[in-house]
């Protein structure tokens, strides 16, 4: 199990190295952005992208933001986007992009700690694929929660999820099928959740609403608001926000984090 092809990206970094990854998933090849660390591999981080198509596309800035020289970082593009081949689902079948990835990166390097990152659209892409993976801990930042909040959320997105998912009442079990929270045990990895108060894409009630049904579960989780923030904090509070999301690993790997947290 490996990646099947792999291109040398033009970007310079002192400890890492980029390359473009073709992976198979289902019969397709689908691809993403792989940083790659120069040195022995301690740590892995998945990042989830947000968005579809060109918004929200995995970045080599996006990807830096948790550069550090023993970790490698990795971001699926999903089917149909950025040369993958086939359809993106949102929440189908292009979850399994995800889990292969994971399963790949964990064969290669079985004694690093993994770490999945879900922002915003990925958030959800996150909640549904973690908890059956050989990961540490799951990080949702400014993520969506649930799909059925997506919905009544976001008016303005509400014609493509009729067209990808359906109509809450009419397609029931295409949103059951996404349904994350139903999913999640006692048991499942811990759990980090970031989130800005003035975010105006996905709103902080995604977190709120995720925090209240991982009490009445008994899943592990820490909260990170940053109250005067928007989907993207700004730069002063952007170091905050991967400073403990970083700390946060740390913990997870140290053993720091052993029972439910708020």
């Amino acid at each position: 199990m490996d990646f099947t092809n792999k291109k040398r990206m033009p970007v310079e970094a002192k400890w890492h190295i980029f390359e473009e990854v073709t992976y198979q998933v289902d019969g397709l090849k689908v691809r993403g952005l792989l940083m790659l660390p120069k040195q022995t591999v301690k740590r892995i981080v998945i990042y989830l992208r947000g968005g579809k198509g060109q918004v929200g596309k995995v970045r080599t800035g996006r990807l830096m933001q948790f550069a550090d020289p023993q970790t490698l970082v990795f971001g699926p593009y999903y089917r149909g986007n950025n040369g993958s081949e086939g359809k993106d689902e949102f929440y189908g079948a292009d979850l399994h992009d995800v889990t292969e990835a994971v399963r790949i990166l964990h064969q290669l390097y079985p004694e690093a700690a993994i770490h999945m990152v879900g922002f915003s659209r990925g958030g959800l892409q996150g909640l549904l694929t973690f908890q059956d993976l050989p990961v540490s801990s799951y990080i949702i930042w400014g993520g969506v929660s649930d799909i059925y909040l997506m919905y009544e959320e976001r008016v303005d997105l509400r014609g493509m999820l009729k067209r990808m998912v359906g109509h809450p009442k009419k397609q029931a079990d295409a949103y059951h099928k996404r349904d994350a929270i139903s999913q999640i045990t006692a048991s499942s990895p811990p759990i980090l959740i970031v989130h800005g108060g003035q975010d105006k894409q996905v709103g902080i009630h995604n977190a709120h609403y995720l925090a209240d049904q991982l009490d009445k579960i008994g899943t592990t989780y820490r909260t990170f608001y940053q109250m005067n923030e928007g989907h993207v904090p700004r730069p002063f509070a952007l170091t905050n926000t991967l400073s403990n999301i970083r700390q946060w690993m740390t913990d997870i790997e140290t053993g720091a984090i052993e029972s439910h947290e708020s």
